[in-house]
């Protein structure tokens, strides 16, 4: 057994146990031996390149609208506490705790794997989501860049997208993503969780500030680009009475849509969400898990199609009678969804190809 080290700077996760598809269980704890004076350790980030086959992810689920995703990353260094991707770095033998956000993964050809599929024969054109499942503007596409060639392979076929990040990085893509807006094919999200600094800075250690992805949602905005803001996860008795102020402040700043979910817990994420709560919140831990309960049937989290998104009962009944109060209110949602035209798909000449006689 490692011993326990004092809580590292920067990372969300307290802890780091073993995936659950391991047959050694090893968590570190503290066995009392450290010196009074251990100060807490940096974390460095270790990244390694996948070498996926595929780069198109489809899902058939009921309640998400797409039915494909592009996710340049696995694993994501924002480290929010509440991540409902943790569970997937199980799969590459990690844990969902700190492993998740600083043993990280990219897909160095994604771009090329991503011309190869919609340059399949029969392949049928549906809008494609980016970011999905963990952040494709985390810090470390900065250096890597990976989200802005896909944008550029997307760009060039005239496929429709959308993408969502809680990372202001998004304004680098501008150009790309106005020009695709201008042609109806582009839409994004930014996820605003809280106003509160000091909050966001506990519970999503890596990820921009909430003033900054305001402006990420004006400079969209002014670009041109249809720009939406995702309240999630609400949580009851700790961010949900920012739901209003945060629409609020996102419609000043130029978004027309919104969306929101209810905290999700499942598998490993309920007991790594309740040890950051028990340290980072102990004065309102036990009230927020048993509203957390009041929106799962009484468990920490219900997996049933059609609710795990916004929980069922009088807790949630209520989140959601807010929410579309607040929308009105402040004029979202009044458009169906971003549009995303798909009659404008079409694969790109390559060089050597014989022109069409009649094209």
């Amino acid at each position: 057994m490692a011993i326990h080290p004092a809580l590292p700077r920067g990372r969300g996760a307290r802890s780091n146990a073993t995936g659950r598809y391991e047959s050694d269980k090893r968590e570190a704890f503290d066995d009392g031996w450290l010196p009074d004076d251990d100060e807490p350790k940096q974390i460095e980030t270790l990244l390694s390149p996948e070498r996926a086959k595929t780069i198109l992810t489809r899902n058939d689920s009921p309640d998400i609208g797409f039915d494909r995703s592009i996710n340049p990353y696995r694993g994501c260094e924002h480290g929010c506490t509440y991540c409902y991707a943790r569970p997937a770095h199980a799969y590459m033998g990690l844990s969902p705790g700190l492993d998740f956000e600083s043993k990280l993964f990219f897909k160095p050809e994604a771009a090329a794997l991503l011309e190869k599929e919609l340059s399949k024969p029969g392949y049928k054109c549906e809008k494609v989501h980016i970011g999905g499942n963990t952040d494709p503007y985390q810090p470390i596409e900065r250096k890597l860049g990976i989200t802005r060639q896909v944008l550029e392979v997307l760009d060039r076929y005239n496929h429709p997208l959308s993408v969502i990040t809680k990372s202001a990085l998004i304004v680098r893509d501008v150009d790309i993503l106005s020009r695709m807006a201008e042609r109806k094919l582009a839409g994004a999200y930014v996820s605003i969780t809280t106003l509160d600094r000091k909050l966001a800075r506990a519970m999503e250690p890596r990820a921009a500030t909430p003033e900054k992805r305001l402006e990420a949602i004006k400079r969209l905005a002014d670009a041109g680009v249809p720009v939406g803001v995702g309240f999630a996860p609400a949580i009851p008795g700790l961010n949900d009475h920012e739901m209003e102020s945060v629409l609020e402040r996102a419609a000043e700043a130029g978004a027309t849509r919104a969306m929101f979910v209810t905290l999700r817990l499942p598998l490993e994420i309920k007991d790594l969400f309740r040890e950051w709560l028990e340290e980072a919140r102990p004065d309102r831990a036990a009230r927020v898990m048993s509203l957390v309960r009041q929106t799962r049937g009484g468990r920490d989290y219900d997996a049933q199609w059609g609710t795990r998104m916004k929980g069922t009962g009088p807790v949630a009944d209520l989140l959601a009678k807010r929410f579309a109060l607040a929308c009105k209110r402040y004029g979202l949602n009044r458009e169906r969804t971003i549009e995303a035209d798909t009659s404008q798909f079409r694969v790109p000449p390559k060089a050597g190809d014989q022109m069409s006689l009649f094209g």
